[in-house]
């Protein structure tokens, strides 16, 4: 009873300006929540009102018009912001020629519409491609849920709360970094770091925050070394932010067992790259010889790339053959909980939910190439057997030789030395 006299006594403290008195009049009704978390936080006890937020263009409210994005809170938080820019978070929608989808009026002729300031390295690895597809519900339900953090402080701090324990408390970044292609927040609570949190918390049990905003602040990529995708920065870039990392991890660990620890992860990461080079190398050998069903010339067209072959981080999940559908679990999935969970210290994820599952995917990749191989060679010897042997085509040859030599597949020497050995047999066999 006391403490809610207290709480009553505490909430006729906060100052209600006349035009707060007309939106509460209604709101109390309408949305009693976001009422009753105003007048519990920092904004309401320092008199930032509705209309400070929100604005005054009461039509625009009601139509959803007036978004309260980032710069709104970074008119008071200034510092907050810029942080909060220079984060992953802070591009989390328009770092490329593919997601525009927040700001159609971008220059795009700018530089730094794509690359970080003074470098040719691109502001991040976003994957837009699978947004376009997807409906309209889908894209706000399951995409900008997430992706919206760029400009919406309310993703972690809440819309209308202020209380910082909720942003201290590492449950508040799982609603995102969860799942199967990115699963921190399960290699992190089942990881021995988890578990003594768990148990002691954060003094001896380090969790997102302690490690990824250890200065506090709003940059949670302080330290990391890589793309989303995997990919390293610039060798300048991955000294600064590994010498970051480690004197973040030096607080609890001896310098030298954490750079053995975070170099180690570094090499799984190459090789378990190493292992989907592979397996894309093969289905590209498939697409130069026509074999995949259905084709990129016989689906509907890639929203950014036309009807050709999309193997990188703007690979569709549908419509594609079936080859290429154990590809994207690969590339996407289970590289990244290999690599993901070598960092996080998470030895299940990065051995059977990570690396045994990436060389079982190369065995049913290889597997189904075989098939498709053995399938064109059925179908070739059957139309021999109708009508008598059938002569190579040379021209079919030759072309699939120059796809593998312009997508990088073999160098200048080895083209050369392929086309001449094929044009001799060619001639010798007419």
């Amino acid at each position: 009873m006391r403490i809610l006299l207290t709480l009553a006594l505490l909430l006729s403290a906060v100052p209600i300006f006349a035009a707060d008195r007309d939106c509460l009049d209604c709101h109390r009704k309408e949305t009693p929540a976001a009422v009753r978390q105003w007048q519990q936080s920092a904004h309401a006890s320092s008199g930032v009102g509705c209309a400070d937020c929100h604005g005054k263009d009461h039509d625009l409210i009601l139509r959803g018009k007036a978004v309260v994005g980032a710069e709104v809170c970074g008119t008071c938080h200034r510092q907050a912001l810029a942080e909060h820019r220079r984060s992953r978070h802070g591009k989390g929608l328009h770092s490329g020629w593919g997601c525009t989808r927040n700001m159609p009026d971008r220059n795009r002729t700018e530089c730094g519409f794509c690359h970080q300031e003074g470098s040719s390295l691109p502001v991040s690895t976003v994957h837009c491609a699978r947004f376009l597809e997807q409906s309209g519900e889908m894209r706000q339900n399951g995409c900008n849920r997430c992706h919206s953090v760029e400009n919406s402080c309310g993703s972690c701090h809440g819309n209308h709360l202020t209380d910082l324990a909720l942003v201290r408390d590492p449950q508040v970044c799982a609603k995102c970094h969860m799942g199967p292609d990115h699963p921190q927040w399960e290699m992190w609570t089942t990881s021995q770091h988890g578990q003594i949190n768990k148990v002691r918390g954060r003094v001896d049990g380090p969790d997102c925050q302690s490690c990824h905003l250890a200065a506090g602040g709003h940059d949670v990529s302080r330290g990391i070394t890589v793309s989303p995708g995997g990919k390293p920065y610039s060798a300048q870039a991955v000294k600064a932010e590994r010498k970051a990392m480690l004197a973040v991890c030096v607080s609890c660990h001896a310098r030298g067992f954490a750079m053995r620890e975070l170099q180690r992860g570094d090499r799984i990461r190459e090789q378990a790259r190493a292992l989907v080079d592979q397996a894309r190398s093969i289905i590209e050998d498939l697409n130069d010889r026509g074999l995949l069903r259905p084709g990129p010339e016989d689906r509907p067209a890639h929203p950014l790339r036309g009807r050709t072959l999309v193997l990188d981080g703007q690979m569709l999940y549908e419509n594609i053959s079936h080859i290429e559908r154990l590809f994207f679990k690969m590339q996407k999935y289970d590289f990244a909980r290999t690599w993901k969970g070598a960092y996080h210290q998470n030895p299940d994820y990065t051995h059977w939910y990570g690396n045994a599952e990436l060389k079982m995917d190369l065995v049913d990749i290889r597997s189904e190439a075989d098939r498709l191989l053995n399938f064109a060679v059925t179908k070739r010897d059957s139309a021999e057997s109708a009508v008598g042997p059938v002569p190579g085509d040379p021209t079919k040859e030759l072309e699939r030789l120059r796809k593998r030599f312009d997508r990088g597949g073999m160098s200048a020497e080895a083209y050369r030395a392929e086309k001449q050995r094929l044009l001799d047999t060619w001639s010798r066999n007419p």
